[in-house]
């Protein structure tokens, strides 16, 4: 699974990257610790009102899909991620793979492996960030919804949630030594495809998806702070200390 990753660049440096339109007046600060629940920066493409134009913007969104039926936000938490293998089938999933699919920019993310401490039998949770060698942004797959909060008014801005969920496969090359499945992302010559909200052949949407940086990762083993979903910084990606 993905369940943090960091995503430090601005908003503006991400909107002249995915050539997405981006409101000012929306920010999110960086994160190097970004957990379930987490607003997260996505890029979408969907019909404006008025012009009925597509227009592609980076917007805000919670982190875990909250599928349009759900009755409260509260199973999010639990749909981080979604299952190349299975997303066209499961009903939280399969209509936002037809029409709701996002990029999810990505500095790198983590995954961890029981170390042991010593001699001792005793263990440990060690951290590996995982991230393109090169330091490309990872544009991460990812499906969107909208949630309707029928306790508040049709005209309050808290009325409609929007939530994401990173899609993942079988993790290979650097990033399989350290954990079983890993995020799919996109080339940059695949997003228009990806986005474009009026293309519904699921099967050539999942052939779109693929490793990350097509297998070329460096995995380095940094500083068990991120364990805590409390901690954030730059102090989080420095080497591990030797034990």
């Amino acid at each position: 699974m993905c369940g943090r990753y960091a995503s430090t660049r601005a908003p503006a440096d991400l909107a002249d990257l995915f050539e997405a339109r981006w409101d000012p007046r929306e920010t999110l600060a960086p994160s190097w610790n970004v957990a379930p629940t987490d607003p997260v920066w996505a890029v979408v493409e969907r019909k404006d009102r008025a012009t009925h134009a597509v227009e592609r913007t980076l917007r805000a969104v919670r982190w875990g899909l909250v599928p349009s039926w759900a009755k409260d936000p509260g199973v999010g938490a639990r749909m981080i991620n979604a299952r190349v293998e299975t997303v066209h089938e499961k009903p939280a999933f399969r209509r936002a793979l037809a029409k709701r699919r996002c990029l999810l920019p990505a500095d790198g993310f983590y995954e961890w492996r029981t170390e042991p401490t010593g001699n001792d039998g005793k263990t440990y949770k060690q951290p590996y960030f995982i991230r393109p060698e090169d330091a490309s942004v990872m544009a991460m797959a990812g499906l969107y919804e909208f949630w309707r909060d029928r306790g508040v008014a049709d005209d309050d801005p808290a009325a409609w949630l929007a939530t994401a969920t990173v899609i993942t496969t079988e993790a290979a090359d650097a990033a399989g030594r350290i954990h079983p499945r890993m995020p799919l992302a996109l080339d940059p010559a695949d997003y228009g495809a990806w986005l474009d909200p009026a293309h519904q052949d699921v099967n050539a949407l999942r052939a779109l998806l693929h490793t990350p940086a097509d297998g070329r990762l460096a995995v380095r083993a940094v500083s068990t702070e991120v364990n805590s979903v409390r901690n954030n910084g730059p102090r989080l990606l420095e080497d591990a200390p030797a034990r």
